[in-house]
Parts: C-alpha cells; structure tokens; sequence
C-alpha cells in the first residue's frame, strides 16, 4: 500500500463551537500592538557597530567573500574560464561596438572597465557582464539619431560633390554613447538606493523573451550595410526598422559584391565550426575558441589579398593601444536621452538579474536584487566616464564561464585582464578585420534568441495570456523600436492583469458530502448546494474595476435581482397605500352621508388583501466567500455594504467568510461596521457560516464537526 492510499483511509474528526469573527478575536487574544512609523523610521536610521558593517559588506560585497576564497578549489577553474570568456569578449565586444555605431574598440574598453566595477560590487558569481547585443542596438539608436550623418557632411573637391567626416561623427557618437551609458547608470543607482529592485518583477519571462527576440530583428536589420556593403539612409522613430527595410531593398542593386562573399563565406564557416565544436565538446574540456579563429583567419586573409583597396571591403581601421584618460559626460545632452538611458536601465538590469537568478538557483546561493542595481550603476556611470557604452550580461558567456569551471567573480577579473592585455599590445593587429566579418559573428550569436519563436506554440498550449503577452511584445517592439516598445510592452503586459481581474471566474459552491470542503457546483457531479443557502465566490479581488460586475454576476448566480425585487416591493407598497387612501376617503363620504340621513351604523372597514409573496424562491441567506479577495479599495467595501442593505432589505441574510487581516481593517476603515453590523456575520471558514446560518441565526454556541 502506497503513501497516496494510505492517506486516503485516514479519517480525521474535529469538534468545536462555531466562531464568527468576533470569538475568534477572543480565542486567539488578538494583538492591537502595532509599530509606529516613527518607530520604524528610528529604527531604519539607528546605526550599530554590527549594523554599519553588515550595510558596508553588502554595499561592498567583494570584502565578505574574497577573504575566504577557498584558493585551491576554485583557482585553476576561474582561471581557465577567465581565459576562455576573455577570449570571447574581443570579437563579441568589437562586432557589438559596430551595433552601437561606434569605432569597435570601444566594444573593448566596454568590456574591460565595467567588469572591474562589477567584480568588486556584484553578487552574482556565474554571470558575464560586458557588451551585449540588444543594449547596444539600443545604443545604436540613440547615437545616429543624435548624430546623424547628414550631419557631419562637408563639402568635396567638387562644387556638388560631399564628403562624410568619419572622425568627427564618431567622436561625437562616442560622446553620445558615453553620455547616455553614464545616465542610465545614474539611474540604476538610484533605484538600487531607493530598495527599487523589485521593478523587475514587471518583466515577465515571456516579455522578457519576446523583446530579445525582437530586438535581436532590429540587431540583424541593422548590420545587413554590412554585409552587402551599401550605405542606406537612417530612419528613426515608430516603424523606423520598416522603413529601414524597404531601403535596403532598394538599394541590394549596389551590393558589394566581395562584402556579400565574405559575409556568406563567414557565416558558414562560423555554422559549420560551432557545429563541430558542440559534438567535441565531450571530449575537450575547454571550448574551441571559434569566434576568435575566425576574426584571425579573416584578419590574414584581409591583409594578404588588400580586401580593402581591391574590393573596396569596409574593415575596422585604426585601433589605438592603451587606456582613455576618464572624460566628463556632455550635460547638455543629458534632456534629450532621458528616455533612451531610463529604458537601458531597466532592460540591462532585466536581463541580468533573469540571469542571475537561474544560476543562483542551480548553485544555491543567493543574488542581491537592490545590490545588482547598484553594481551594474556603478559599472554602467564608471564606465561611462572611460567612454564605454551600456553592459549587461551575455548568456553565451556565461555558459562557457560555467561550463569552463567559473565558480566565482575571479573569473569576470581575469577576463578584465585577458582584454587589459589586448588592448595594450595585440588590438592594432585587428585594424584589417572585415566589419562583414564583425556581423557575421553577430548574425550566429543570435540564432538562440531567434529559436525563442518556438515559445509561441508552447505558450499556446500552457497559457493563451502569456502567449498573446509574447506575439504583442513582439509587434511592439518590432515597430516602435526598443525603447518605445519596451514601454508599450509593459504597459500591456499589465493591462492583460487588469483585464484578468475584471473577467473572473463566479461560481456557486456547494458541500462536498460528508466533509467541511465546498466546491463550485458546476465542476463537481457529487457536489450539493446547501437548502436554502447560496454560497458565491470569485476568483479574483473586489475593487473598482470589478465591482459592478461582481454585484452583476452575484444576482445571475443566485437568481435574484435584488434591484428589480426592491423595485417590485415598492411599486407593491405603493400600489397598498393608494388603495388605503381610496378606502379611507371612500369610508369618509359614506360616514358623512350616513350622519346626513341620521342612520348610525358601524363604519364600514376595508380589509386589504395579502400582497403577493415575491419572497417565495429568496434563499435564507447569502454567503460571500472571500478568500481570494487580497485587498478591498473604497469601492469595494460601498459595493460589499450595498449587497448586506439591499439583500437585508429583501429579508435575505448576508455573511462574509474567509476575510484577510488587511481586507477586514479596510473594511473597518470604511465604515462598513456600525450598531447593526459587526463583526459577528464574518466567518473564518464557509462552513462556519453555512452552520450558523442554518440555526436560524441563533445567538447560542454551535458545534460543527469536520469529518
């Protein structure tokens, strides 16, 4: 005999008095003790020794943990995936400096910088800070849309003839960059400072994934100049990424002929390698850097047949050696992005705190929300001084810097090394790299996000709600662009909330038999209404948005329309006095004509008839289970008192069961309880008061037993 059938044969039996709200109150002494916010701000700001040092080692998590790094179980695997991600942030965070519309090597001091910053701030022990592909389109947007070329047009040799000032639009672009990466960190730290790590919880998993997907569209749209070689006009603003398209296609006649081979023949071999480097997986512990080979080999091949000059291939160009001396954001620009770095903001920290959290969860220990927010502000404002552009994580490199041996943030600073490296002594080897080749690698890096489409079957079969918030997120984003659409995304993924609430589910419940236990009597066959007693519940809380409906909903359930009833009472009351005051009158003349003939008789009474019983199918009493309602707003409790006063006035009585603390002090607060109704018509379970309504309202003690 299984647990499962073991259980089943338990029976269990509970005898005690029926309790209203009033006795449980007294059985269990409640407590009236409450904090006041004085005490709780005195409190907040009462500074212990221990207290202070707690608040120092979690806003400087490095100083807690890096003292007991256990050295010998976890070096050799930090460094090997130091290395390896290290090696993976050269051509992701050049290609990714092209999504950003700035020269690539600032792809590099992006993924150096920052990671310092986060490697002494986070506490995420798994993830790969460092440039990431729909942060830096949405940087992309803001700089050509603030630095256009048709800006930085000077005039050629010709009289009609213009030539394009590369330099001084990407140093402006760069400007432009910083300036907005260093605004969106701002803004992270002070929602981290402000305890506002909870945001996040506005990004569901489904909007989270559709946005990626949608934004990786933007990502490959933009990079397709690239990879056919042509030069299409920038469009900014809703339907930009349409427009763009449209372009593009107009202009595939100038295509690049030797741009479009290297293009094609990168994207094979990059497909055709990691192919390979997955089934060898098993056997080689380190993974094959592929993306690295491939900028190498193409560097070579670019340097050896003078790509440039003989096919007119657009490559990197000059990439200087050594660190930036930290600059000043341009305030001036500061008003015109506020909007730009607000999204960075909250999209990165998205993304890296989904992240976070998976591996936390695998690896059982725990991530820091509000801390996260101020890592990543710091990495974002710091790095936005040394003219990087806005980071979050990358998940690819984050599953090498696992899957590599990573168990701690050493990892991220060696990597931070492996880049210090590159950009002092190897990055000026790159100049000759193809930008078609810097696209192909962002082409294969997104074919994770693009499997995301598959989502939309599986939600289909799960929830049709999350399913409609992922398709929607994804017409938004692709329409709007990034910044935009993530707002637009938000605002509907909440409006799904809303809507949910005010479609519930109402339902009858009845007893299951022989137990304390009701059920909806529509989804059960065994399941019996109480005589005489109508138990309603919704699945949803009461406020303003549903209340009418829930009132509406009450009087189809229990098939009383208490508003047409009253209705019907009056026009009956009326109808009444009328004909008492045409039998009063007509008494009066016969009285009077009477006494003018002298005949006294006995005056004549009218005798009126019984109304008709309209009460005949009203049950005794209505039951409101409660307990799905979390919070009652001040439409909610008039809505409760005007069912208690209508269905009283109908000579139905009502109970409440099931109310939380919070909805029973909203209630109070509202003055929904008077002389006449106290706290004795609530119940803390139905069958509590499906046993007091049934003795007629008895003031006795009950005893009900739970079999």
């Amino acid at each position: 005999m299984n647990v499962k059938d073991l259980r089943k044969r338990v029976p269990y039996q509970i005898q005690r008095d029926v309790l209203d709200e009033l006795s449980v109150d007294q059985v269990a002494e409640k407590s009236d003790f409450k904090i006041s916010t004085k005490e709780k701000l005195r409190d907040a700001v009462r500074c212990t020794g221990p207290r202070f040092k707690s608040c120092f080692l979690s806003f400087v998590p490095l100083l807690a943990w890096l003292p007991r790094y256990p050295f010998r179980e976890n070096a050799i695997g930090d460094l090997i995936s130091g290395i390896s991600v290290g090696i993976m942030h050269l051509p992701q965070g050049m290609a990714y400096a092209l999504l950003a519309a700035v020269p690539p090597v600032f792809g590099l001091y992006s993924s150096f910088y920052p990671i310092l910053i986060y490697f002494i701030f986070g506490t995420s022990k798994h993830i790969s800070v460092g440039t990431y592909a729909v942060m830096s389109v949405m940087i992309g947007s803001v700089t050509e849309r603030l630095a256009p070329d048709s800006d930085f047009m000077i005039p050629g040799n010709d009289t009609n003839s213009t030539t394009l000032d590369i330099v001084g639009r990407d140093a402006e672009r760069v400007k432009i960059a910083a300036t907005v990466t260093f605004l969106s960190g701002i803004f992270q730290l002070l929602l981290g400072v402000v305890r506002f790590g909870f945001v996040v919880t506005y990004l569901s998993e489904p909007l989270v994934r559709a946005y990626t997907t949608a934004a990786a569209i933007h990502v490959i749209v933009s990079q397709l100049k690239y990879s056919f070689g042509i030069n299409p006009q920038r469009y900014s603003g809703p339907l930009s990424l349409i427009y763009t398209v449209i372009e593009i296609c107009a202009l595939l006649g100038k295509t690049n002929i030797g741009t479009l081979v290297v293009s094609i023949v990168t994207i094979l071999g990059l497909v055709a390698a990691k192919e390979l480097s997955a089934l060898a997986a098993r056997k080689i512990p380190v993974p094959i850097p592929v993306e690295l080979i491939t900028i190498i080999v193409a560097t070579v091949v670019s340097w050896q047949m003078d790509l440039k000059t003989e096919y007119g291939v657009e490559v990197v160009g000059e990439i200087p050696s050594g660190l930036q001396a930290p600059v000043a954001p341009a305030v001036s620009l500061l008003g015109s992005m506020v909007g730009d770095a607000f999204a960075l903001a909250v999209v990165g920290y998205g993304i890296a705190i989904s992240l976070g959290r998976i591996f936390a969860l695998k690896y059982a220990y725990k991530v820091d929300s509000n801390q996260e927010l101020i890592a990543l502000g710091l990495s974002n404002s710091v790095g936005g001084l040394f003219n990087c552009f806005a980071i979050s994580c990358s998940m690819s490199r984050s599953m090498v810097q696992v899957s590599t041996g990573g168990k701690s943030q050493v990892a991220g600073a060696i990597s931070a090394v492996v880049i210090l490296v590159i950009l002092l002594k190897i990055g000026e080897l790159f100049e000759e790299l193809p930008k078609a080749v810097l696209a192909a690698i962002i082409y294969v890096n997104l074919q994770g996000m693009m499997k995301q489409f598959g989502d939309i079957c599986s939600l289909w079969r799960t929830n049709k709600v999350d399913m409609v918030v992922w398709v929607m997120t994804m017409i938004l984003t692709v329409l709007f662009n990034p910044d935009l659409g993530l707002a637009a995304s938000i605002a509907f993924s909440i409006l799904t909330v809303v809507f949910r609430t005010q479609l519930p589910k109402y339902s009858i419940l009845g007893q299951v038999p022989g137990t304390d236990i009701y059920r909806p009597v529509e989804d059960y066959h065994q399941v019996k209404e109480i005589p005489g007693i109508m138990i309603f519940r919704s699945s949803a809380t009461l406020y303003f948005a549903n209340a009418e409906m829930y009132i509406d909903a009450l009087y189809e359930k229990t098939g009383v329309d208490v508003a047409k009833l009253l209705s019907h009472k009056k026009k009956l009351e009326a109808k009444r006095l009328r004909k008492e005051k045409k039998a009063a009158k007509k008494a009066k003349k016969e009285a009077k004509k009477r006494l003018s003939v002298k005949e006294p008789k006995d005056v004549a009474t009218v005798e009126v008839g019984p109304d008709p019983d309209p009460d005949t199918t009203l049950p005794r009493a209505i039951i409101l289970d409660l307990s799905p309602v979390n919070f009652l707003d001040t439409v909610g409790v008039k809505t409760l008192c005007n069912i208690y006063k209508d269905y009283g006035e109908a000579g139905v009585q009502v109970y409440l069961c099931g109310c939380q603390r919070g909805v029973i002090e909203s209630m109070e607060k509202g003055d929904f309880f008077n002389e006449k109704v106290t706290k004795s018509i609530l119940f803390s379970s139905v069958h509590d008061a499906v046993l007091y309504s049934q003795q007629g309202n008895s003031k006795e003690v009950m005893q009900g037993t739970h079999l």
